[in-house]
């Protein structure tokens, strides 16, 4: 019988939603580059679970598995960092909106990857899904390029983002199997910060000497969406069930338009508003089909 859990899961599932969904607000506050936003996020938040790194005794835990299972590791940081780098940089062409919810495709993506790679068939209910999901994008698309082209460059960014998190879901749901939630997520999120910073400087994006109260943005955006939201939310995964775990993803794009609204000024188009339904709707019956 396994332990009981010391927090009630499900209230440690809905902090994180709340958490995550400040991330979009959070960056559009920075006045810095997106890769200077992406790569403080990770940095800061690796320090912070560095102490409980060491005090959890990962590194010895590093060191018993096989130079493979590190190289995952390693590919899962990258992919990471080709999320965040990619999201991020969406929201400076698009609306919170729209990216948050185009971001938000990844089990379209998932879907589609365990359907090719791993052999798993993809039923009706799911296949409706994915073309529900597809038709509520074009509808935001479409209200996106009466904006203007950089927007649906900006939509294109968060797709991108999206397949990356959706090959970040599926590389982590194999490895922590075998490893606890500090010994996974802290190298990974740690070559995530090595390969944004290196990506930053490699760009020419300003990465130091920048005004106290970035940094200070930095690490709230590291505490709250990252530490708060992700991690809180790798946590819950081991206590609630996939079903509700999955569906709550859905919860972001939500609340991330209303505090967009709230804080921004930033109403979402008529479209938007339909497409974004749409979609929604369109990967809710598809999580729950594959669930």
């Amino acid at each position: 019988m396994s332990d009981p859990p010391p927090f009630p899961p499900n209230v440690a599932l809905l902090i994180s939603i709340v958490a995550v969904s400040t991330a979009s607000i959070l960056i559009r506050m920075s006045d810095s580059a997106p890769l200077a936003i992406a790569s403080y996020r990770l940095i800061f938040s690796t320090l912070i679970l560095l102490p409980f790194f060491i005090g959890f005794g990962s590194f010895e835990k590093l060191r018993s598995i096989s130079r493979r299972d590190l190289l995952n590791l390693v590919a899962v940081g990258i992919v990471l960092a080709l999320h965040f780098g990619s999201w991020i940089t969406s929201l400076s062409f698009t609306s919170v909106s729209s990216s948050v919810i185009f971001v938000h495709v990844d089990p379209i993506f998932v879907a589609a990857v365990s359907h090719f790679l791993f052999g798993e068939r993809i039923d009706r209910q799911t296949l409706l899904g994915i073309v529900i999901a597809f038709v509520g994008a074009t509808v935001i698309a479409l209200g996106d390029a009466g904006i203007g082209e950089m927007n649906l460059y900006g939509d294109f960014l968060a797709l991108i983002g999206a397949l990356m998190l959706g090959l970040y879901i599926l590389s982590g749901r194999r490895i922590r199997q075998s490893l606890d939630l500090v010994t996974y997520v802290t190298p990974v999120y740690a070559t995530s910060a090595v390969v944004l910073t290196l990506g930053g400087f490699a760009t020419g994006t300003r990465m130091a000497s920048l005004p106290f109260s970035e940094y200070l943005l930095f690490f709230v955006i590291a505490l709250v969406p990252m530490i708060f939201g992700h991690t809180v939310y790798n946590w819950a995964l081991k206590y609630v069930e996939a079903p509700i775990v999955s569906i709550s993803l859905l919860g972001e794009p939500v609340g991330a338009t209303i505090l967009a609204y709230l804080f921004l000024g930033e109403a979402p188009s008529a479209l938007s508003l339909v497409g974004g339904a749409i979609t929604l709707s369109g990967i809710y019956l598809s999580i729950r089909s594959r669930q």
